[in-house]
């Protein structure tokens, strides 16, 4: 009877142990509602600010691609703020700069006014694209990493979708108080979100950095699935954050580098890197710039033009169905979330982009058949773009939308990840900016149904990259990524003895060990 017990009692522990990680991972992947809740609401409220601000389609360009700008300022100060204060309280600080961010927008009586309000929840936009899904990467094991770190983008997208109800719910509003409560509203999950995070652990790898090896520990016991794992998953990180495997304590010194540590993660990732790096580096740049590049915010942020474009003219049934794009958005997320782990990330990838590309030359011809019968109504053209706007929002669903979190929060070493993924999101956003911020200038150019078909061809291009360049990350631990790159562990262990330097290695006592207990520190690492 106690040999049964025993192992029911140890299952019992790891699916508690999982149910920690995940519900870890939802509360900081709330941050991403943010995001999504902008984006979704700006595609409604703007047309409110026009009538109401008397703007032009330039300033209402500006004003509704210029978040992603701003976005970079966050973004770039995500990864410093993250090593300095930790992943957990950059999330707290990510929800207050948005709040405030929302306030401004909420209470705007000038388009000068609702800039400085884009300002300001652009930069905490930028924070939480970075913190929530590198957070979600390091408290997560390997087998259930792919499915957990799909959250962030499942968020965007329930952030998009309340942002398309919060437009239909406030739409009936006067012109003056509509928009203004749609933005300001977007408060609400930011509060919210700030008091959640404090039942949130800080990340075991941030905590390994600096020294709290036992806090680590700790939270390892928590996320993982038997204390065998949690231990090796203990050791892989203090090997990747250049701590010898016999130096162990509560607390402990970590090595110093000779360079400051901000010098040494530039140099390692931008100035001088080495060939693997360079892979990791443009592997990231490229999902990150396929993912916006291929014109997901104009379908997004202009969605009510595009069914305009289609025929439907009325603002309750643009909105509806813009309200379907959303829920399409967000109801295909689980397909992606259960299948990361299963069937891994490139099928996927390339099933999106494919589907992406068929969906988009589908919604550019029923586009350009509508726009050359203007006033005649041709159901067959208006049925065929309304359909291909949903499937290319499920098919963005089931691959690049979540995967590109995934995939960069997963193939940067631990020394330069929080660099490494806000310069991949400081590339997303400058590429969305660019498509959100030019999309009437290039649908007046080349008419909205060409746009479209720009835009499937570079999902093709997409493909090809996908295919060629990207190799397969499933089921790999993140200590273990360098070496789909090419990154040999010899030249790991070199990099970690250059960073330590003339600096004794010391002890969890404070004593410095001698010349051969320091060579045999050294070489555990090899």
């Amino acid at each position: 009877m106690a040999s049964a017990a025993l192992p029911r009692a140890i299952e019992s522990k790891k699916n508690g142990n999982v149910k920690y990680a995940f519900t870890c991972a939802i509360f900081a992947s709330m941050a991403s509602i943010i995001l999504g809740y902008d984006f979704g609401v700006m595609s409604g409220a703007s047309l409110y600010i026009k009538k109401d601000l008397k703007i032009t389609d330039v300033q209402l360009e500006i004003l509704m691609g210029v978040m992603n700008l701003y976005s970079l300022i966050g973004a770039f100060a995500a990864g410093r703020t993250s090593d300095w204060l930790g992943r957990r309280f950059t999330v707290v600080f990510a929800a207050a700069i948005f709040f405030v961010g929302a306030l401004l927008m909420g209470f705007a009586v000038s388009y000068a006014m609702l800039m400085a309000g884009r300002f300001v929840a652009g930069v905490g936009v930028g924070y939480a694209i970075v913190i929530a899904p590198v957070y979600t990467a390091e408290i997560s094991p390997a087998e259930s990493r792919g499915l957990l770190t799909s959250f962030p983008d499942f968020f965007i997208n329930l952030g998009i979708l309340l942002g398309y109800i919060s437009n239909y719910a406030f739409a009936r509003l006067p012109l003056y108080l509509g928009w203004r409560v749609m933005l300001g509203i977007g408060a609400a999950p930011s509060a919210l979100l700030a008091l959640m995070v404090l039942v949130m652990p800080e990340s075991p790898r941030w905590l390994v950095k600096n020294g709290r090896l036992a806090d680590a520990r700790a939270v390892l016991e928590k996320t993982s699935g038997t204390p065998e794992e949690a231990a090796a998953r203990l050791a892989d990180i203090k090997a990747a954050a250049g701590i010898p495997k016999d130096l162990d304590g509560d607390v402990v010194t970590v090595p110093k580098a000779r360079n400051s540590n901000e010098t040494r993660v530039w140099k390692e990732l931008i100035l001088s890197p080495t060939p693997a790096m360079r892979r990791i580096l443009l592997s990231a740049l490229g999902i990150h710039f396929f993912q916006q590049a291929s014109g997901i915010d104009s379908v997004v942020l202009y969605s009510p033009r595009v069914f305009k474009s289609a025929g439907i003219t009325a603002d309750n049934k643009l909105l509806g169905a813009t309200c379907a794009v959303g829920g399409t958005k967000t109801l295909f997320i689980p397909v992606a979330a259960f299948l990361l782990d299963r069937v891994g990330r490139r099928p996927l990838l390339l099933c999106s982009a494919g589907g992406m590309m068929a969906s988009l030359l589908g919604l550019g011809a029923g586009l350009t058949v509508v726009g050359h019968h203007p006033g005649a109504k041709i159901p067959w053209a208006v049925a065929l773009s309304i359909a291909s706007t949903l499937a290319y929002v499920a098919f963005f669903s089931i691959g690049l939308g979540p995967i590109t979190g995934v995939y960069t929060s997963e193939v940067f070493p631990l020394q330069v990840r929080a660099l490494g993924f806000a310069v991949g999101v400081a590339c997303n956003r400058l590429t969305s900016g660019v498509i959100s911020m030019t999309f009437l200038s290039l649908s007046k150019a080349i008419t909205i149904g060409g746009s479209f078909l720009l835009y499937a061809g570079i999902a093709a291009l997409g493909c090809v990259f996908f295919f060629t360049y990207l190799p397969e990350t499933r089921g790999r631990t993140l200590e273990e990524m360098g070496k789909l790159f090419g990154m040999a562990d010899s030249i790991v262990a070199e990099e970690d003895q250059s960073a330590r330097g003339e600096e004794k290695v010391i002890h969890p006592n404070g004593r410095k060990l001698d010349e051969n207990q320091e060579t045999a520190a050294t070489a555990s690492l090899s």
